[in-house]
């Protein structure tokens, strides 16, 4: 009896890595060293200088037009769920933030493709908790596949 087993295991992506939403990151860079899936969740930590705003568009994003926001989160501890594929645009709403590099893009792909790094300017040299997410989502993926072989072999007894 063969068994096959596909696990999705969602990952947090906490923006910006240990620094958080702040001014002082290389965004290009954290992202370019992400794979973003569906379902995966996006973690935007900072204090009250900063905001996030959710633009519609690359055009909004490349002008840091922040006029017409897709959506506005400002707890200081927001959580957007990446819930299908394409680009979203993020960026801090407090004036000037924005056109000094406070902003982000994330390419969201399929949860079953392979894990590609979002397009950015180039490696990180920050290291941060979350780098090591694909690391455990293969551990994770793999522990769970042995895990259901083993039942589908007791089963078949």
């Amino acid at each position: 009896m063969a068994v096959k087993t596909t696990f999705a295991i969602a990952a947090q992506h906490v923006m910006g890595g240990s620094q958080g939403w702040e001014e002082s990151v290389d965004f290009d860079s954290w992202s370019s060293d992400q794979s973003f899936k569906v379902g995966d969740q996006l973690v935007f930590k900072y204090s009250g200088l900063h905001s996030v705003v959710e633009l519609g568009s690359e055009t909004a994003y490349k002008s840091c037009d922040l006029g017409t926001p897709v959506n506005s989160l400002s707890s200081g501890n927001d959580v957007v769920k990446l819930s299908e594929t394409g680009t979203r645009y993020f960026a801090c709403g407090t004036p000037g933030h924005c056109e000094q590099g406070m902003k982000v893009k994330v390419n969201v792909v399929s949860s079953d493709s392979t894990a590609v790094p979002s397009p950015g300017s180039g490696s990180s040299s920050d290291s941060d908790s979350s780098s090591g997410h694909g690391l455990r989502r293969a551990s994770i993926e793999y522990m769970l596949a042995v895990g259901s072989l083993i039942m589908g072999l007791v089963w078949s007894f």
